[in-house]
């Protein structure tokens, strides 16, 4: 006879999210060492709120907060996201865009201030006067090679470009991150005096496992393509795909997540 797991069991165990708000304060983030918290004009509320005149890049950072500190792979699947407004980007006069960075610091010795691995989230404007969402997902912290879209710093090639140094790997800088930055400082390259006036608010950490464990892929429906979604990631060896939470993807997450599919639950 076939055991059945109770639906009470199939929720998530990772890491909560951890999301600032600023409703309290600063939190331990600053832009650019800057802590003001305006009570409004947030998304909502309360908001960090940075304006930095002849600068080279806008750094919105913490290396207090713990939730973002540490060994990162204690989340799994990592997801980091930030809300920002831009209400002006002015460079001698003129308003210009800025490419975004997350970056991941690790303060080890050696010639450059820190070891990191960082990705493009995209690219901050006032010409999009709302607020936007930036979001990357980190689906296997404990990678040792670069994932497709990220770069590493602590060292440089032949030709200057930025790159990790040797002996270091994306988990290794994963596993060891005291400070995380939002910021327009893209390695590798150089800038000119600039004006920032933006705000931030909803930073957020937690697990990029975040389903529903019936309806898989979020849509809102519970149907057959919760069922192809599900086996893409159970083929890959995804780690969202291990929904009995065991450390392994095998046929128990198979039965559990059918379980929760055929009774339309989370």
């Amino acid at each position: 006879m076939r055991e059945f797991i109770p639906l009470a069991l199939l929720a998530c165990t990772a890491s909560a999210d951890h999301t600032v708000t600023f409703d309290t304060g600063p939190a331990g983030w600053s832009i650019s060492g800057r802590d003001t918290v305006d009570a409004a004009g947030g998304n909502p509320g309360a908001n960090l709120h940075g304006v930095l005149l002849d600068v080279f890049g806008a750094d919105i950072r913490t290396n207090t907060d713990a939730a973002f500190l540490g060994d990162l792979s204690r989340y799994g699947p990592i997801r980091l996201s930030l809300d920002i407004r831009v209400h002006s980007i002015d460079f001698f006069g003129r308003e210009v865009p800025r490419t975004l960075v997350v970056e991941l610091r690790d303060y080890s010795p050696g010639p450059y201030p820190w070891v990191s691995v960082w990705y493009e989230l995209g690219t901050l404007t006032s010409e999009q006067p709302e607020w936007a969402t930036y979001t990357v997902d980190i689906t296997d912290p404990s990678a040792a090679a670069l994932p497709p879209g990220w770069g590493g710093y602590g060292d440089e090639d032949d030709l200057g470009n930025p790159r990790l140094p040797a002996g270091r790997t994306f988990a290794s800088v994963l596993r060891g991150v005291d400070e995380l930055a939002f910021t327009t400082f893209v390695p590798g390259y150089f800038f000119g005096f600039t004006n920032f006036d933006l705000r931030v608010d909803n930073i957020t950490i937690g697990s990029a496992c975040r389903r529903c464990a019936g309806d898989y892929n979020e849509d809102g429906g519970v149907d057959g393509s919760d069922v192809e979604a599900f086996f893409q990631d159970w083929e890959a060896a995804n780690p969202c795909a291990d929904r009995n939470f065991d450390g392994g993807i095998d046929g128990g997450d198979v039965e559990t997540f059918f379980i929760a599919w055929m009774n339309s639950t989370c």
